[in-house]
């Protein structure tokens, strides 16, 4: 009889991933306080085990982009949780939200190329890091933890910020933006409107933005990221 359990009703526990509290070792103090504030919660997303996926698939020599979201998505789709750990990403067989189908259209005419899901994992397999400001909220509810995780985030992002190795940012919205004092001069910034539908047409479309991260890539030095596969034409 297999012994494997079911990772909804008993989720593996959660942990900071070793090379990120090695980077930034208060880290480790700020996530004894979260966890300790988040013990009363019965519905967090993305689940217990997927808060610290952006960070455990991309360690932090490995990042060269960061793509800063604001919140996980609280919802579901077929029964599946929306979030999954990676800003703006979705598990495979759950339809994009509305703001991922604003970025893929984009690439679509950016880059002309396309993703067969909303599952955005292959990003991070090139060293996106695909982070949220609050990385957890509660089932339902938006923004519900956001203060929760203020101090740790800026722990993070002041980290990339000052890193001697260039990166990329994105920062797309007022949000996302707000990060922008702690990032050095020596990196490159891609900012825009947010995808969202009620600010992708003020500035979202037509930004270009795969393009330009590879184009800061290049002049970075840095090899450019295959955002998807060719549209059949």
């Amino acid at each position: 009889m297999s012994t494997m359990l079911d990772p909804v009703t008993h989720p593996r526990p959660e942990s900071l991933p070793p090379a990120w509290v090695e980077a930034i070792p208060e880290l480790q103090a700020l996530y004894h306080s979260i966890s300790a504030s988040l013990e009363p919660e019965q519905d967090v997303r993305p689940r217990r085990g997927l808060w610290f996926e952006a960070l455990r698939q991309v360690e932090p020599a490995a990042a060269r982009v960061v793509l800063l979201g604001q919140d996980p998505y609280h919802g579901e789709d077929h029964g599946i949780q929306q979030a999954h750990g990676l800003s703006f990403s979705v598990p495979e067989g759950v339809r994009p939200p509305p703001s991922l189908r604003n970025m893929l259209k984009e690439m679509q005419t950016d880059v002309g190329q396309t993703l067969s899901s909303g599952n955005l994992m292959p990003w991070a397999k090139q060293g996106v890091l695909l982070l949220n400001a609050s990385l957890t909220t509660r089932g339902g509810v938006a923004g519900a933890h956001s203060k929760i995780w203020q101090a740790f985030t800026h722990a993070v992002m002041r980290y990339l910020g000052q890193r001697e190795a260039p990166l990329v940012f994105i920062l797309w919205g007022n949000h996302a933006q707000q990060f922008r004092p702690l990032i050095a001069s020596w990196h490159q910034v891609i900012s825009s409107a947010h995808p969202s539908p009620l600010s992708a047409h003020r500035g979202f479309f037509g930004s270009q933005p795969y393009s330009r991260v590879n184009a800061a890539l290049r002049k970075l030095g840095l090899g450019e990221v295959q955002w998807g596969e060719p549209i059949a034409r």
